[in-house]
């Protein structure tokens, strides 16, 4: 079995920072990508960020939350972080990671998502 919980949402006002963190665990080798999305109600769920495993770790964040958010992962800790500062009303949404790992004894890869965590941004 492996889980992902995620943790760190919340209520904020307009200009201010929440940390989110999101950790796998179970019986996992190895994870190889880990990403948070986010799903405002009414609208499809849309990728914010992302990061690769592989060396120092490649990101992509989306045109909206460049230069405000940060994605960073642990990798002793299969854990994946996203710093978002000067938050908008409009990043208000369920943030859900996400990560492609491959787990003990498993050759293939198999992706799992985590069950969600609330960000409110008020104006």
């Amino acid at each position: 079995q492996v889980q992902l919980v995620e943790s760190g949402g919340g209520l904020v006002q307009a200009g201010g920072s929440l940390r989110l963190s999101c950790a796998a665990s179970g019986s996992i080798f190895s994870v190889n990508y880990m990403a948070w999305h986010r799903q405002a109600p009414g609208k499809q769920r849309e990728l914010v960020a992302d990061i690769t495993s592989a060396g120092s770790g490649s990101i992509n964040y989306a045109d909206s939350v460049k230069g405000r958010f940060t994605i960073s992962r642990d990798n002793a800790k299969n854990t994946v972080y996203l710093q978002m500062n000067s938050l908008k009303p409009e990043d208000t949404a369920v943030y859900f990671c996400f990560a492609i790992l491959t787990r003990i004894g498993i050759s293939e890869r198999y992706s799992y998502w985590g069950q969600g965590t609330q960000v409110t941004v008020s104006s």
